[in-house]
């Protein structure tokens, strides 16, 4: 694990911008090879460098932090935070920095495409508030493509897991007494709510003491609930959702919104979540492992803003196919 780096020396020094940098003709030529750098210099207000470098105490790469007496950019990878708290000779020196070779952009955009999800932590109001940069947000094609692709491939699965979903009805009927299907409240599109179809998979007295979080060996599960909810059987039912418009097939979990309201107290901007629909499974589904904590819902939300800001139909093309990889090795998510 590389541990981050502070140069206090060069951060404190005043700026010379006389100085010429050395002309190189090294320069990083493609985004695949900024992602592969060992070495990272980041540039922020003096006040966040100690929230910085605990943010990526976890990371596999060394940051060091604002060198200012860099004269020689070439092959470097500079990353800038808060660049708005700047002084102005310091954006002088990104912009000088960006002239003479180096590979320079914004902090959070880098570890989007470096880590594989959006560190929530490092986001403010302004990562959102550019509409173009959430193609699903923005661009009606995508929306109409996302819906097309929804619609086609629910009425293909209802047909083809039709005979599936009859034997799992008759089985939690013979198991326990009470209703085949559970519907129940949870938060979609906008904020609003609407009632998610699941094939029962817990005792019908589940929740008498209210709301709880599920758990991976939940004792309030059958013996049939055990194995749909592992193979995901119980999630079936929601393809029905999917055809109604109300979810999509990937996209963040739908959550209900007492938890929702908890966790939005925890997690900054949790409720972006349901900028998009909220679909059958996910990125957060086949990249984190199941968890019913805030810290499991800290990075599946990680995975769901990335996944926002990052959609495309290839994308959940990747994300079914790793939906059926995970079903067939029987880990469940």
């Amino acid at each position: 694990m590389a541990m981050s780096e502070l140069n206090s020396e060069s951060s404190e020094m005043q700026i010379n911008n006389d100085f010429i940098p050395v002309r190189t003709r090294k320069r990083i030529k493609s985004q695949s090879q900024a992602l592969k750098k060992k070495e990272i210099y980041v540039f922020c207000p003096e006040y966040k460098v100690d929230e910085l470098t605990k943010a990526f105490e976890s990371y596999s790469f060394s940051v060091i932090f604002n060198k200012y007496n860099m004269d020689n950019f070439g092959n470097k990878v500079i990353c800038h935070y808060r660049a708005e708290k700047l002084e102005s000779e310091q954006r002088e020196f990104l912009v000088r920095a960006t002239e003479y070779g180096a590979w320079v952009e914004p902090l959070v955009s880098y570890l989007d495409e470096r880590l594989g999800y959006t560190e929530v932590k490092l986001l403010r109001s302004n990562y959102f508030l550019h509409q173009k940069a959430f193609s699903i947000l923005s661009e009606r094609r995508n929306l109409y493509l996302k819906r097309s692709f929804d619609v086609f491939s629910a009425i293909v699965l209802l047909f083809l897991t039709f005979p599936v979903m009859l034997i799992a009805a008759l089985l939690i009927k013979l198991e326990s007494s009470g209703p085949v299907f559970y519907k129940q409240k949870r938060v979609g599109l906008y904020n609003d709510e609407f009632e998610v179809i699941k094939f029962r998979s817990m005792k019908q007295d589940a929740e008498n003491d209210g709301a709880q979080w599920a758990k991976k060996n939940d004792s309030r599960v059958t013996q049939v609930g055990k194995f749909i909810r592992k193979t995901r059987i119980d999630e079936l039912p929601q393809l029905v959702n999917v055809l109604k418009g109300e979810m999509s097939l990937v996209g963040p979990r739908p959550e209900r919104d007492i938890f929702v309201s908890e966790l939005e107290k925890e997690i900054p901007y949790y409720r972006f979540r349901h900028a998009v629909k909220p679909g059958i499974t996910g990125l957060a589904q086949v990249s984190y492992p199941y968890g019913a904590s805030v810290e499991d819902a800290i990075w599946k939300h990680k995975y769901d803003v990335y996944y926002i800001k990052h959609y495309t139909l290839f994308l959940d093309l990747r994300i079914m196919l790793r939906t059926v990889l995970t079903i067939l090795l029987g880990k469940g998510y």
